[in-house]
Parts: structure tokens; C-alpha cells; sequence
């Protein structure tokens, strides 16, 4: 069954610690990563998804993913997402980085609200939007439609995942993945 409610559903998901933050006071977040069974169900949600749309910041560091060095020891759920990610159309909002040579990648330099529109309307797949500032202007506009959370147990101040911004939610589904992580999925009422 799919997870998404439907084509061409905006996505926003983040692991987050418990009170909301996508990164510790030094940038790090080593304690968001996923465990074996998070990181099977979060391997089938991304199959959902046609197209990532990242800042850069966080395209940056999913750029590991195309790398094969480091995944050759790794275990099959972890080679699985490398596939996964690597056959998704992604497109990067910067000013600065430079043209990114990886495959399905495209850069654009300005964030225009309407294209993203125009993509929500002509896709036949799921779009998710990684990294909380690129998110935050999305939310914003009201082109977000669904909030996925994957709830670590780890508190502390750093990077919100979330903007000061003002959204009305219902909860579509709760999961305990494993003992550490819960994922929750709202939909975005007032979006």
C-alpha cells in the first residue's frame, strides 16, 4: 500500500531529534542514523518519490550516495537506498555550488515557486523536499503537502527542522520502526 496519498504529493521528511532539530550545535548528526529497520521502511517511502528537491547544503551531503567506495562493505539495505537515490531525478536550489556532474541532477540558481507548482501538477510520482531552509520556503508557500518525521531519542539544540511557521496538521500515521526511531506523517491542512 502505498504510503504518499497521492501523484505528485510534496513531501518534506526529516529525522529529527525529540525536540525537533535536524542537526546538533555543531552541524553534526551522526546520531540520526538509521538502524536496519528504519532504514528498510524508509527504503520503500523513498520508492514513492520521482524527484528530490535540495539546498545545498543537504545535496552535499547526500552526494555520498553516488560515491561506490565506501558501499561495498556495507549491508544490502544500504546499497538498496544508494540505488534508490541514484535513480530519482534530483534538482539543487544554490547560488554558489557549482554544476553538479552527477546523472538525473540539474541546478537552479533561484527558487521559482511556480515551477515547483508547475512539477506538482505534471508528475505522475511523489516529490520530496529535503533540508529544513529549502523546506521552510515551501512551507511557506503552501506547496507542501504532507510533514514525515522520523523521531530519534536524542534531545539538544542545533538546526530546527521545522520553520517558525504556522501549520495546521493531521496525523496520518504512527510507527514505531524500532527502538529507536517512531515516524509520524501528517498532512498539511492549511497548506
Amino acid at each position: 500500500m502505498p504510503i504518499l496519498a497521492g501523484m505528485g504529493t510534496l513531501s518534506y521528511g526529516m529525522i529529527t531529534s525529540l525536540d525537533g532539530y535536524a542537526q546538533g550545535p555543531d552541524g553534526r548528526f551522526d546520531w540520526a542514523e538509521p538502524d536496519e529497520p528504519t532504514h528498510r521502511f524508509v527504503n520503500e517511502r523513498e520508492r514513492e518519490f520521482g524527484t528530490y528537491l535540495y539546498g545545498r547544503r543537504l545535496f552535499e551531503t547526500m552526494q555520498v550516495w553516488a560515491d561506490d567506495d565506501w558501499l561495498q562493505h556495507e549491508p544490502d539495505v544500504v546499497r538498496e537506498y544508494a540505488d534508490i537515490w541514484r535513480g530519482r531525478d534530483k534538482i539543487v536550489y544554490s547560488t554558489t555550488l557549482a554544476t553538479p556532474t552527477l546523472d538525473r541532477t540539474r541546478l537552479e540558481r533561484t527558487l521559482d515557486l511556480d515551477a515547483v507548482r508547475a512539477l506538482k501538477q505534471s508528475t505522475p510520482a511523489a516529490i520530496s523536499v529535503g533540508g529544513p531552509t529549502l523546506a521552510a520556503q515551501l512551507l511557506r508557500a503552501g506547496l507542501v503537502d504532507e510533514l514525515t518525521m522520523y523521531v530519534a531519542p536524542v534531545v539538544g539544540a542545533g538546526s530546527p527542522a521545522l520553520p517558525d511557521v504556522s501549520l495546521e496538521l493531521e496525523l496520518l500515521d504512527e510507527r514505531r520502526l524500532s527502538d529507536r526511531f517512531v515516524y509520524l506523517r501528517y498532512a498539511i491542512r492549511n497548506g
